[in-house]
C-alpha cells in the first residue's frame, strides 16, 4: 500500500493552481472537467509519477470552518519537504508569498508556515 493522492481545500482552483505552479514549483498533472469544477492535481516536478496533490474546491459546508479554525490556530493543513528551509523561505518571500512562522529549528527539523492565499496554511520542512 502507498499514498497516491493527498488533497488540500481551496477557495479557488484557478487561483490556487497558480499559486501551487507558478509560485511553489508543483507541475501540473491531471485536469479534467466535473461540471462547475475540475479534478485538478498537481505533482513534485523532481517525482512526476509520485503522489499527487488534489486542489479541491472547498465546496463541502465543513471545509471552510474546518480551514478558518486551522488558521486561527496558526496550524498548517499539510507539509512539504524542502531541502533547506531557509532559502526556500528566502526565495518564496521574493516572490511575494508570506509567512506566518519564520525558519525555525527544533532538534533535527527546521520548519516554516506560509500562507498558500487559497485559505490554508502550509508547512515547509527540512531535516
Amino acid at each position: 500500500m502507498r499514498i497516491n493522492l493527498a488533497s488540500i481545500y481551496v477557495d479557488d482552483q484557478d487561483k490556487a493552481l497558480r499559486f501551487y505552479t507558478e509560485v511553489l514549483g508543483f507541475a501540473p498533472k491531471t485536469e479534467i472537467p466535473m461540471g462547475e469544477h475540475r479534478w485538478l492535481t498537481v505533482v513534485s516536478p523532481e517525482d512526476p509519477d509520485g503522489v499527487e496533490l488534489v486542489l479541491e474546491p472547498d465546496e463541502h459546508p465543513a471545509a471552510k470552518p474546518f480551514k478558518e479554525a486551522l488558521v486561527a490556530d496558526g496550524i498548517p493543513f499539510t507539509s512539504f519537504a524542502v531541502p533547506d528551509v531557509h532559502a526556500e523561505t528566502a526565495r518564496l518571500k521574493a516572490l511575494g508569498v508570506t509567512f506566518t512562522q519564520e525558519p525555525l529549528s527544533m532538534g533535527p527539523v527546521t520548519t516554516a508556515v506560509l500562507d498558500d492565499t487559497c485559505g490554508n496554511l502550509v508547512q515547509i520542512a527540512s531535516m
